[in-house]
């Protein structure tokens, strides 16, 4: 991990890396989140490995968060287990992150290339769910 990340991302880093070090044990549990709240609070989360496909850690990590108060992340990271360092979120996550805190940073890459980066940029030209909230208020017509 680079020293050039800010301290509270690499305590982040941190965090997941323990939780996955730790608790993630067996093939239901193979990778570990971590959020940090605006206040500063980190939030931790595993997934749930199921054939049927269960929650990812980001996921579990949305929930467990607001299970604590926790309403708004500013940035997440996901590790794996083993030892395999920072994991970019897949592709449902990547939408669900955007859907839930469209202002929220994600760490990716690997070694002393980890950096983060706004969800946004992840999913180029996506579809925001809070656009669609916006334009269903404003087409609302008017009560005479």
């Amino acid at each position: 991990m680079t020293s050039a990340l800010p301290a509270a991302d690499r305590e982040l880093v941190r965090a997941a890396a323990h939780v996955a070090r730790t608790r993630c044990r067996g093939d239901n549990h193979t990778m570990a989140a971590a959020g940090r709240a605006p206040d500063g609070r980190i939030v931790t989360a595993v997934n749930v490995y199921h054939f049927t496909g269960g929650p990812c850690a980001e996921l579990v990590l949305i929930g467990a968060a607001a299970a604590q108060g926790v309403y708004e992340l500013e940035t997440v990271v996901a590790v794996g287990d083993r030892d395999r360092g920072v994991v970019p979120p897949c592709g449902r996550c990547r939408q669900v992150l955007l859907d839930c805190f469209p202002a929220v940073k994600v760490l990716v890459g690997r070694g002393d290339r980890v950096r983060s980066v706004p969800v946004a940029d992840l999913l180029p030209e996506s579809y925001v769910w809070a656009d669609h909230q916006v334009e269903a208020d404003t087409a609302a017509p008017s009560e005479p």
